[in-house]
């Protein structure tokens, strides 16, 4: 991302991913799509010189708003009223999102995530699933493809799968450079994020799951024989009706979940024989 810039008073910063959002029709299209209603609990992620930030507080009375860079903090604290921006300083990537979530109300997320840390934040904010109502983001159009992937697709991954998991997706539209100042080398888009009902996440150790696909994914050009070849062996593929010839694009979610919860019913079965042997 371009670093040094000058975009409304306030040097963009390399290291924090800075590229800031300065056309007001595309706002209003970002704002339009979110839908935000008064009362909701929403927090804005990487507010930055508060393009999305004042329409949003428009229309909520409240907002909540994650931020790292402590001159962009100084300048929302001089621009709105602490009543009606909380303010919370620090890294996305650490903050306990699960505390915003009231009883019984269910937390909005929105943002312009920083493309140097936009898939651990959204592994991150997965842990959050079962406190959020959705999640509206920009980021790298690259990126977007990917989460929205269908397998079999060149961009199908771990990042597909895993996102797929726990959420229902919906890329919206994109965004070109010279919306942003200073401007990125890349097109970036709008998805939509809502977690599944978690009857439908069905991994029985999501911690497997996820060491599965990672597994899976880590060679794309190898196949499931050789990607899985410490969770399953050639029986196991037999028994689930999969082809160890495949790879790992070619399988879709459910098919991830099958493995892993096979591998979990295996290990627990061996080591039930064990401790009665």
């Amino acid at each position: 991302m371009n670093g040094g810039a000058r975009a409304g008073g306030h040097v963009a910063r390399r290291r924090f991913g800075q590229n800031f959002l300065a056309d007001p029709n595309i706002v209003a299209n970002i704002v339009a799509a979110i839908r935000p209603q008064a009362g909701e609990t929403m927090v804005e992620i990487g507010p930055g010189l508060g393009a999305l930030t004042a329409p949003l507080l428009e229309r909520l009375g409240h907002l909540h708003v994650v931020e790292i860079d402590r001159d962009l903090i100084a300048r929302l604290r001089g621009h709105y009223d602490a009543t009606r921006l909380t303010i919370h300083e620090g890294d996305a990537l650490r903050f306990d999102f699960g505390v915003l979530a009231g009883e019984g109300a269910l937390l909005r997320v929105v943002g312009n995530l920083p493309y140097n840390i936009s898939t651990p934040l959204l592994f991150h904010l997965a842990g959050f699933a079962a406190r959020i109502c959705d999640l509206t983001f920009m980021l790298q159009k690259e990126v977007v493809l990917r989460m929205v992937a269908a397998p079999g697709t060149p961009e199908y991954g771990r990042l597909s799968v895993m996102l797929q998991y726990r959420f229902r997706m919906e890329k919206l539209f994109d965004v070109p450079p010279g919306a942003f100042r200073p401007a990125p080398k890349v097109t970036s888009s709008i998805v939509r994020m809502a977690p599944l009902p978690a009857e439908e996440c069905r991994a029985r150790d999501e911690a497997l799951f996820g060491r599965v696909v990672a597994a899976a994914f880590g060679q794309r050009r190898k196949t499931l024989r050789n990607t899985l070849r410490d969770f399953f062996a050639e029986a196991d593929f037999a028994a689930l009706g999969l082809d160890p010839g495949l790879r790992a694009e070619r399988l879709a979610v459910a098919d991830f979940v099958a493995i892993a919860n096979h591998c979990g019913a295996r290990v627990q079965t061996s080591s039930s024989s064990t401790t009665g042997a």
